[in-house]
């Protein structure tokens, strides 16, 4: 059983297991768990669906040269640094971090590399420091979280490098 198929049938009981709780709770609160659920589907969907069409997109438009040259296994740290700085300067969501990790990964980027680029997207995304971080939390503490944070994405690139390919 592959680990794809494993997922699914965990998220799929999860699910399950919440259905079954909603409904002993009753038709009320079942039916609108079942509302806002399809809602949230219907919204998040085509998100999803923009980020993975846009994502095979980049992959076309870059050459396969570029990220190899960038990313790729033999650009060792100077490559690493130049994904940690990508990661923080990609813009968005999850579908986007992720998506763009993904072509990176089948255009030839080396594992550490893409290790480093999605840890320092899911970190230090610019643009969510600036319009969601600072916002609800003092400066102040935005930028000290950052930089205690800094070591992370060169840590696991370390560590992705000694334990060599996936």
């Amino acid at each position: 059983m592959n680990a794809a198929l494993v997922i699914d049938v965990i998220l799929w009981g999860s699910v399950a297991a919440v259905g079954l709780i909603a409904w002993r709770r009753g038709r009320v609160v079942l039916v609108s768990s079942m509302r806002e659920g399809a809602l949230e589907f219907i919204n998040i969907v085509p998100r999803i669906a923009l980020g993975v069409i846009g994502s095979g997109y980049i992959a076309a438009v870059i050459p396969q040269e570029v990220i190899t040259g960038w990313l790729g296994p033999n650009s060792g740290w100077p490559g690493v640094l130049t994904a940690v700085i990508a990661g923080a300067a990609t813009p968005g969501g999850p579908v986007v971090g992720f998506s763009i990790g993904a072509v990176a990964l089948k255009a030839g980027g080396g594992p550490p590399q893409v290790t480093a680029y999605v840890i320092a997207w899911a970190l230090f995304a610019f643009q969510r420091l600036l319009l969601w971080e600072i916002p609800f939390m003092p400066a102040r503490f935005v930028w000290f979280r950052a930089a205690v944070s800094l070591p992370f994405p060169f840590l696991a690139a370390a560590i992705a490098m000694a334990i060599g390919k996936p």
